[in-house]
């Protein structure tokens, strides 16, 4: 007799539930039947395996030898047919694969993501982070992505491949910026001169499209040249919260200790934000909804930043309306 996987499953059954009339009721048995099976298991090892006491079936020497050696086996096992079941199961699930670039705004892609996941519960979505826009509208031409939330940056446009579709968020947000609470700047009333800003260092990231180009004309356009560092924006916030910097950010960021959020005068920074998508892609979900809970989550986001929320409301946008 060739020992199985089955007769394995039997012995650990046996050991946990203390008797075999017990084990067999488990496992769907009769207890004659898994008795004959239980000796003829024994007779293929050569020894018994338990021994009937007052307090139950208990494993002999050898049966403790033998369970120590099965029950890692029947785990695993166990761990294979489930993990084989979940990937048939997901192979013909509805799936949702959405993208955002990582500083078009943190707080609404993490909002948006669960609002996404309350709408579909029966869809698997999952997000991609990208700082590149273009690498996710790319992304999203090869079906590797469904949909992506992106910015393009004033006089930077992208390269949206044709036939995707776009669903405009905002035509022009305008960029805020973040600098140290002890700046010299921080402390007056009202908008920012971006002048007031042209003796401190700059930070931005180069591998976000356009946003360095950007930074360059506007500073161009207002007759200054301060310094610029290049790095990832990760790094920024803590030079930046150091007060070596300071960082263009979305108007709808929220401060954090040490730093303030202030809108610049003439606000001469802005990105237009946009659901990149192609037509008919994730069955099992509907694109005006995926858009709709963006906004939605926009609109929150928005609102819990009183500057930004009254720029809306000055400049007559339907976001507030």
């Amino acid at each position: 007799m060739e020992l199985e996987v089955r007769h394995l499953r039997a012995l650990c059954a046996i050991a946990d539930a203390g008797s075999v009339r017990a084990a067999a009721r488990q496992l769907g048995m009769t207890q004659p039947s898994l008795t004959t099976q239980l000796r003829r298991i024994e007779r293929a090892l050569g020894g018994r395996l338990f021994v009937r006491e007052r307090t139950g079936s208990q494993p002999t020497a050898l049966g403790r030898t033998v369970l120590s050696r099965a029950r890692p086996i029947v785990s695993e096992m166990s761990a294979l047919v489930l993990e084989a079941r979940e990937t048939v199961r997901r192979a013909g699930e509805a799936r949702l694969r959405v993208g955002s670039t990582g500083n078009t705004g943190s707080r609404t892609v993490v909002g948006w993501l669960r609002r996404l996941q309350a709408r579909y519960p029966d869809v698997d979505t999952s997000i991609h982070i990208e700082v590149s826009a273009n690498a996710l509208l790319r992304m999203v031409d090869a079906g590797q992505l469904d949909a992506a939330f992106v910015h393009e940056v004033a006089g930077s446009p992208l390269r949206v491949p044709p036939g995707l579709e776009q669903r405009v968020l905002i035509d022009r947000e305008p960029q805020f910026v973040a600098l140290p609470a002890d700046h010299p700047a921080a402390g007056g009333e009202g908008p920012l001169d971006l002048a007031d800003l042209a003796g401190v260092r700059w930070m931005v990231d180069p591998t976000a499209d356009g946003e360095w180009d950007g930074l360059r004309r506007v500073f161009a356009a207002a007759g200054i040249n301060p310094k610029v560092m290049l790095g990832d924006y990760l790094t920024g916030w803590d030079l930046l919260a150091a007060g070596e910097v300071v960082i263009p950010c979305q108007p709808g960021t929220r401060p954090r200790p040490g730093v303030l959020v202030r809108r610049l005068a003439g606000d001469p920074l802005g990105v237009r934000l946009f659901l990149a998508s192609r037509p008919g892609s994730a069955p099992g979900t509907d694109t005006e909804e995926i858009f709709a809970d963006l906004r939605a989550e926009y609109v929150r986001i928005a609102r819990e930043a009183p500057e930004y929320h009254a720029w809306l409301r000055e400049h007559g946008s339907p976001l507030v309306t």
